[in-house]
């Protein structure tokens, strides 16, 4: 039987993982201090950490991008990823970067809906076709929001182009397993009804899957399994496996206007 806690990993098996979050708070500052056409800590509910920074291209924004923190659902929080905006906003994109309820004072299904309300509000702002973008718990949260499920009225959905999910995690399931779930909470239920792979995704609305090659292996299972499995489901998919990526450094591309993965989600 496979060791789950393991499989799952990901601060375990990167050299110095955990320096990674100093290194994103600080560049983050530095590119929130630089960039000052930004509207910081902006609500989106009543919720102490449903709140989202937005930063704005020099003209009027083409569209919208949501670009959705990682951390495992139980960490970090907007202000580790600004300098994750600069790729897009070089596009003429505005980026708005939610933060959201973490476990245990919120089940998955609840980050869920907020991210779907932030999402809401953010388009309420700017006009123009949304894409969204998440990292880690970040992309199971993104890939979220197309499942026919989503809470997102469909004025929204009819507005997103584009998903891209980047080391997603899109089976629960074998979470369930693992000491990660004392703080998660998940019951069965739940980890099925929030895993995008056991789910339907709405039609029409491209998906990027990405991952780093040098992730864990589960990992780039959990990015194979959605990619083939919505492929079959009629959704237009796309596999991206990274090379000399891991997945602290696997992100690092969306502040490069001319890298791939900004292309993805641009298109």
């Amino acid at each position: 039987m496979k060791d789950w806690d393991d499989e799952f990993d990901n601060v375990g098996h990167v050299p110095n993982a955990l320096g990674y979050f100093d290194t994103w708070a600080e560049r983050a500052a530095e590119f929130r201090k630089m960039h000052l056409k930004a509207d910081l800590d902006q609500p989106y509910g009543t919720g102490t950490r449903q709140r989202m920074d937005i930063f704005w291209p020099e003209e009027i924004p083409i569209g919208l991008i949501v670009l959705i923190h990682g951390g495992y659902w139980k960490r970090l929080d907007r202000s580790y990823f600004s300098d994750l905006a600069a790729g897009p906003l070089a596009h003429g994109w505005a980026v708005s970067i939610p933060s959201y309820t973490l476990a245990p004072d919120a089940h998955i299904h609840e980050m869920t809906a907020e991210i779907a309300q932030a999402t809401t509000t953010f388009a309420q702002q700017v006009n123009g076709p949304i894409r969204i973008i998440g990292h880690s718990a970040g992309g199971h949260l993104a890939t979220r929001m197309m499942c026919k499920d989503t809470a997102l009225d469909a004025s929204i959905i009819n507005r997103i182009e584009n998903i891209v999910s980047i080391s997603g995690v899109h089976d629960l399931r074998n979470l369930y397993h693992t000491e990660l779930n004392e703080v998660l909470r998940l019951s069965a239920e739940e980890a099925v009804s929030e895993s995008p792979y056991l789910q339907t995704p709405l039609s029409g609305i491209p998906l990027t899957c990405w991952v780093g090659a040098d992730e864990r292996p589960e990992f780039i299972s959990q990015t194979k399994i959605l990619h083939e499995k919505w492929s079959e489901m009629g959704v237009d998919a796309q596999l991206v496996i990274e090379p000399s990526m891991h997945h602290f450094t696997v992100v690092d591309s969306l502040k490069d206007m001319n890298s791939e993965m900004v292309k993805a989600l641009l298109g």
